[in-house]
């Protein structure tokens, strides 16, 4: 339940359109409905302005309808992440009004334009680090940001990134994408003066670690300023990075986040 959601509920009550003792009932579920499997947070949506995001990695294909189901009934712009193409037509099956974002892996469920302010750009060193950066991009689209891409300027090809140095000094913040060694964060860190969330990628050779060594490399950044989050976070990048955009733009309020679970 949003804002808007408890309001018409508030006045139908007042208006005696609804009888006091339904009221209550439908108020003693807002902080959350047991599903069994979940407990969807009801509350989240007048805590953060937005509700919570599905992650559908680890769960069967009857919970996340379960969960989109309820979810669905009273919000729009419903996240639902790591969900592959038999993900996304589950979805479509119980919610016929949803967008896949197949790079990202992303499916938007009652989808809603939102206008779209502040400047966040997304960085990738390779264009195998893209599917990463997409989940951050579409995230922080869809919480109410404007975001440019910048794909495959990595420091095997400085020069790449340079040509775009006007741009990337404009932003607010700048979320950079890299596997292999993840030299690229420090780099960026090194030229703007906006916050940079560091992504490492698990793209790479075997001595990557699967992301561990991009992970370190951007932990142990010389670059001032450079925050990092967990190997393929895509999503938690995009989060922080609303976070920061809608403060620089004076717009951080009760709608600007998701929560996750």
């Amino acid at each position: 339940m949003d804002e808007t959601n408890l309001r018409d509920l508030l006045e139908k009550i007042r208006d005696r359109e609804i009888e006091l003792n339904v009221g209550i009932e439908i108020l003693r579920k807002l902080p959350f409905d047991d599903l069994g499997y979940a407990k969807i947070d009801t509350h989240r949506c007048m805590r953060k302005g937005v509700p919570e995001v599905i992650f559908c990695q680890g769960k069967t294909i009857q919970q996340i309808q379960g969960i989109v189901s309820k979810i669905a009934e009273t919000h729009s712009n419903v996240l639902a992440s790591r969900a592959d193409h038999s993900v996304y037509e589950a979805i479509r099956n119980v919610v016929p009004a949803c967008r896949y974002h197949e790079m990202a892996r992303m499916v938007v469920i009652n989808p809603k334009e939102v206008q779209r302010a502040g400047n966040i750009a997304v960085v990738t060193a390779g264009t195998s680090d893209i599917p990463v950066a997409e989940e951050a991009a579409i995230t922080a689209e869809t919480l109410g940001n404007a975001v440019n891409r910048f794909y495959d300027v990595g420091v095997a090809g400085i020069h790449r990134l340079l040509n775009y140095f006007d741009e990337l000094f404009r932003a607010n913040v700048v979320v950079v994408v890299a596997g292999m060694e993840g030299a690229l964060a420090s780099v960026v860190g090194g030229l703007v003066s906006a916050p940079v969330i560091g992504v490492p990628t698990s793209v790479g050779y075997g001595a990557s670690f699967g992301g561990v060594a991009a992970l370190l490399s951007m932990l142990n950044s010389c670059a001032s300023g450079v925050s990092v989050v967990n190997i393929d976070n895509g999503f938690g990048a995009g989060y922080q990075a609303g976070l920061i955009n809608k403060i620089a733009v004076g717009q951080l309020n009760s709608g600007s986040v998701h929560g996750k679970d």
